[in-house]
């Protein structure tokens, strides 16, 4: 990885998931430090950024679209980005996220917010503070071009670190060789 001419400008971000994924991040334990030379994080629930940044060179996306907010913002992470990773199941599938919609919407809000619900007297849908649900769940590259899937349930980390240390030295990899859908 010495030979990387510039950091790699990198982004994060977790949709409608668990964020298992970002833990496996996290499990690279010290090859993060390893890496971390080659890299700039300009957008994470890592760090404390607000607004989605101009010109990333690779944004990685957990999770499902199952909002119209989760729609606005990968629209706007694809702008910005010049590849995507589409990080775990539930990116490239919708795996648990998309059960979702074996049952529809109303089904889903009347359970959670009306049936299962200790606390929502007005028995009125909360959509000041919950954004809008989508009629169906749906993987990132139904919305926009994906360049990159990682699969796993969580991704592995070391899938990961080896997608990583491809993508900043600039070579191909077969990701099948650490991974597959599930595991």
């Amino acid at each position: 990885m010495e030979n990387s001419p510039k950091k790699l400008r990198l982004a994060t971000i977790w949709l409608d998931g668990c964020s298992g994924c970002h833990m496996s991040i996290l499990d690279m334990d010290e090859k993060l430090l390893e890496i971390t030379p080659f890299i700039d994080v300009v957008f994470s629930p890592y760090v404390d950024a607000k607004e989605f940044p101009p010109n990333v060179d690779l944004t990685i996306v957990e999770g499902a679209l199952s909002t119209d907010h989760d729609i606005a913002i990968i629209k706007k992470i694809r702008e910005n980005s010049k590849l995507i990773l589409a990080l775990g199941d539930c990116a490239i599938t919708g795996n648990i996220s998309a059960m979702k919609n074996l049952f529809g919407s109303d089904a889903v809000l009347q359970k959670g917010y009306f049936d299962l619900a200790d606390i929502n007297e007005s028995k009125k849908y909360p959509s000041q503070i919950v954004p809008k649900l989508l009629d169906k769940v749906l993987p990132l590259h139904e919305v926009v071009k994906v360049d990159y899937f990682l699969p796993g349930c969580p991704a592995p980390y070391k899938a990961i670190y080896e997608m990583l240390k491809a993508l900043i030295e600039g070579r191909e990899i077969n990701i099948y060789e650490y991974t597959r859908f599930g595991k």
